[in-house]
């Protein structure tokens, strides 16, 4: 959804960047545009995942606006352009925002970058502007959506919710594929002991519903059942409290964060060597 796809595309880029400098400490230092895993990003944010935030936005414009606009008509050209466009320099963002903490030896903050993204993604999905963004992601057209009709299951069989199973048998596997990969081989000791891949996948998606989704969920419920302005210091306090590193975030990163090794490399610009 246009309204969503800024925080997805960072959170990707940022789970991707974190990953990404973990593996290359043992490499020489290289410039940004010279990482294949900055260029492998930059392919997939391109050439997989923003496309299909297009291909949403033309089939089902009501659904993909989260029933702001009506038809293609409503929607000036140049915010379709700016749609386009974040869906990959955000992505960028989280990557070098992600990478460059990693390398100043903030490894947490550069870990959760990722689950925090998704957070503020399901957080609109959830509650959206007005509380309503639950129901408004289950209408999967503009008709249901001015009915009021409330109803996930019919959903579930719709156009929209079938093009998403697609998208997703593609865009979810690679996502997790090159991640993964680069996280294993960053947290592999020099025997070749290391969390195993699909560890590492459980632990990541664990990281995007258990944490992203799951507070996202919580934070909605408090702001309807308390309102804006108390439900407001409750969220705050929800969200410090999950993601504080001796909490439950600290505990779901350190399979990623606590593996001891050390860095051949010192990082550009900072004229030292960082420690894992």
């Amino acid at each position: 959804m246009v309204q969503v796809d800024v925080f997805w595309s960072y959170a990707i880029g940022a789970g991707c960047g974190a990953a990404a400098a973990r593996e290359s400490l043992r490499e020489p230092a290289r410039e940004l545009l010279a990482d294949r895993r900055f260029t492998a990003t930059v392919l997939f944010l391109g050439c997989v995942f923003a496309p299909s935030g297009i291909w949403l936005l033309w089939s089902f414009p009501g659904w993909e606006t989260m029933h702001a606009a009506d038809t293609h008509t409503d929607l000036p050209g140049w915010l379709v352009a700016v749609f386009a466009i974040t869906n990959i320099t955000q992505g960028v963002l989280g990557y070098v925002v992600a990478q460059a903490l990693w390398r100043r030896g903030h490894h947490y903050l550069s870990w959760v970058q990722m689950p925090l993204g998704y957070l503020a993604m399901f957080f609109i999905l959830a509650y959206g502007w007005d509380g309503s963004g639950y129901r408004r992601f289950f209408a999967a057209t503009t008709e249901d959506w001015r009915s009021g009709r409330f109803d996930p299951i019919a959903f579930l069989g719709s156009d929209v919710a079938l093009t998403l199973y697609a998208m997703g048998v593609v865009l979810v596997p690679l996502l997790l594929w090159m991640q993964t990969s680069w996280w294993a081989r960053g947290l592999r000791t020099d025997d070749g002991a290391g969390p195993g891949r699909i560890r590492l996948t459980g632990l990541v998606l664990l990281a995007v519903f258990g944490l992203g989704l799951g507070t996202a969920i919580a934070a909605a419920v408090l702001l309807t059942l308390l309102g804006p302005i108390v439900g407001l210091g409750a969220v705050a306090v929800l969200v410090v409290a999950v993601l504080h590193p001796r909490s439950v975030g600290g505990l779901l990163a350190r399979p990623f964060v606590g593996a001891p090794a050390a860095a051949v490399n010192p990082v550009p610009g900072i004229g030292r060597t960082v420690d894992a």
